[in-house]
Formats: structure tokens, C-alpha cells, sequence
């Protein structure tokens, strides 16, 4: 059962842009995935390479 305190609390914006660490985070975990997908890439050329 939801208290009237609880069922007029307007959700909190998932990108506040007043909120510079999770920014940060954010652009860290995206540079983490293009890295991972550019290794991914390069080791597959590697490996295709080996073969000819």
C-alpha cells in the first residue's frame, strides 16, 4: 500500500545534466565499449590474416 507521500513523488530525471560523475561515468562506460568492440575487430582481422 503506497502512502500519499509516496504516490506524488515525481520520478528523478535519469540524465541530470547538473550531475557531472555520472556524466562521467557514462562517457567512461562508452569508451569501455568502443574499445572492447575495436579489440573484438582486431582480433578477428588477426585471425582471418592467419589464414591466407
Amino acid at each position: 500500500m503506497t502512502t500519499h507521500r509516496m504516490a506524488h513523488r515525481s520520478p528523478k530525471p535519469l540524465a541530470d545534466p547538473n550531475r557531472p560523475v555520472e556524466r562521467a561515468v557514462t562517457a567512461a562506460l562508452v569508451l569501455g565499449v568502443l574499445a572492447g568492440l575495436g579489440w573484438i575487430a582486431a582480433m578477428i582481422y588477426t585471425v582471418a590474416g592467419w589464414s591466407f
